[in-house]
């Protein structure tokens, strides 16, 4: 079909020009047609009669009135295949790594969600390789989640770390905002673990063009989505999704669209949720997980608190650590008491005694702890913080729960810790024979 060619561009921003043209379609794929014949892509964003909204992948630089400006009657797509695992792209979906275009498959990016009919509820877990996640706030297939930490924290290094210790088949990061040394960082990190082979990397540093940064997570879930559909298991690590959302503030204003709470656009919630509901467990086929980074100085930011009524939990990160309280998975109730016999026990347990703990640490500001179970707790808040609450130190799910016991026997009695005499009498170490604690004290 002859595609219509339109001159006489209204206006054009930042990031998006205006033009007037009728028989198009929202997200549609339109060409930018520079006088000296280069050409650039722009996605239709808004349509109001025949005035026509489009947001240009290469941002406003360079275009002018002279452009013109051809609608290809697609919305936008990226190639997909197996030959995409170990491939850096970019948020166009650009080879960025010095390999091939993939010009076979085509997937629609920003599709529908999974039919909810094809959804199964979230049974098995994905295994993170970190004890404050793996014990206390399991993660679950098909889960979306967040991890909250404000600006500095060292989330970047552990969404890696996770990347090259999760038993997922596919893992694809998609990285918004990325300076170059966290994009090198996350490029190293899986080559030197190994994992390469089945991780896809989408990455848009600050330097690129806002619409591309807004394009990373559509295409990472695109991708994710076929792969999920092939029956693989996938985890789907995005960064930093509240530079995305400043991105999306960005384009808003520049539209001249009425701002919410603290300038961001009135559909902040959905425009989240249409990219996190695309996490599922799917009948028939595989899965896909979701765990993004939410940037914030507090919880009542716009980003984190949509995020928090959209997401099945939240992992806090402060000081470099992972936090217990505050922290959740509401799904970890699904798998948990099936991955080993001592696991929900040991967890509440640990979980109590802490609580207990930090009481104890309250009271101590005034002087009133002396007691010999108080000492004790003291100490123990100190040896869970040390062994336990660190994100980069790797542990399978068995040896966490073995080192959760060894703790436990470090500082308690077996009477002071409320677990079961069958639960004591199988895992409660021998005194002095750790099965974690005692390698790790000759480190």
């Amino acid at each position: 079909m002859l595609q219509k060619t339109y001159e006489n561009i209204d206006s054009i921003g930042r990031a998006i020009l205006s033009i007037k043209a009728q028989g198009v379609h929202n997200k549609e794929l339109a060409e930018v047609i520079y006088p000296n014949g280069q050409k650039a892509f722009a996605q239709v964003i808004a349509l109001d009669g025949d005035h026509v909204t489009l947001q240009l992948f290469g941002g406003g630089f360079g275009v002018s009135t002279n452009c013109k400006i051809r609608f290809l009657g697609k919305p936008v797509q990226v190639g997909f295949s197996d030959d995409m695992l170990g491939r850096v792209y970019s948020g166009s979906g650009q080879p960025i790594d010095g390999g091939p275009e993939l010009l076979s498959d085509r997937v629609r990016v920003a599709g529908p969600s999974i039919n909810p009919v094809k959804r199964l509820i979230p049974k098995d877990m994905i295994r993170t390789g970190v004890p404050m996640i793996d014990v206390f706030n399991t993660l679950v297939r098909s889960q979306k989640i967040p991890i909250f930490a404000k600006a500095g924290e060292p989330y970047n290094r552990l969404l890696a770390n996770i990347a090259t210790q999760t038993d997922a088949d596919v893992i694809i990061i998609g990285g918004v905002g990325l300076k170059y040394d966290e994009y090198h960082y996350f490029r190293q990190r899986i080559e030197d673990a190994g994992s390469k082979d089945k991780t896809i990397m989408f990455i848009h540093t600050h330097r690129d063009s806002i619409v591309e940064g807004l394009m990373v997570p559509d295409l990472a879930l695109a991708v994710g989505e076929r792969f999920a559909l092939q029956g693989k298991s996938v985890f789907v690590l995005l960064s930093d999704m509240t530079q995305w959302s400043d991105y999306l503030r960005q384009v808003a204003n520049a539209q001249d669209q009425i701002p919410a709470n603290q300038g961001y656009p009135g559909d902040l919630y959905s425009q989240l949720a249409s990219r996190y509901e695309k996490a599922a467990d799917i009948d028939g086929a595989g899965s896909l997980t979701i765990l993004g980074v939410t940037t914030m100085d507090d919880v009542t930011h716009p980003v984190p608190d949509n995020t928090g009524y959209i997401t099945e939990g939240q992992f806090y990160m402060k000081d470099g650590y992972l936090e217990l309280f505050g922290s959740l998975s509401r799904l970890k109730q699904q798998v948990n008491d099936r991955t080993r016999p001592d696991h929900r026990s040991i967890m509440n347990a640990m979980a109590r005694l802490l609580s207990e703990a930090e009481e104890r640490v309250k009271a101590q500001k005034f002087g009133s702890v002396k007691d010999d179970y108080s000492l004790r707790l003291l100490e123990y808040r100190k040896t869970f913080q040390r062994e336990l609450m660190d994100p980069f130190r790797y542990l399978e799910l068995e040896d966490a729960l073995d080192l959760c016991w060894d703790i436990l026997a470090q500082h308690f009695k077996k009477e002071e810790v409320g677990l079961s005499t069958k639960l004591i009498e199988d895992y409660w170490p021998e005194k002095g024979k750790f099965k974690i604690l005692k390698e790790m004290s000759h480190e």
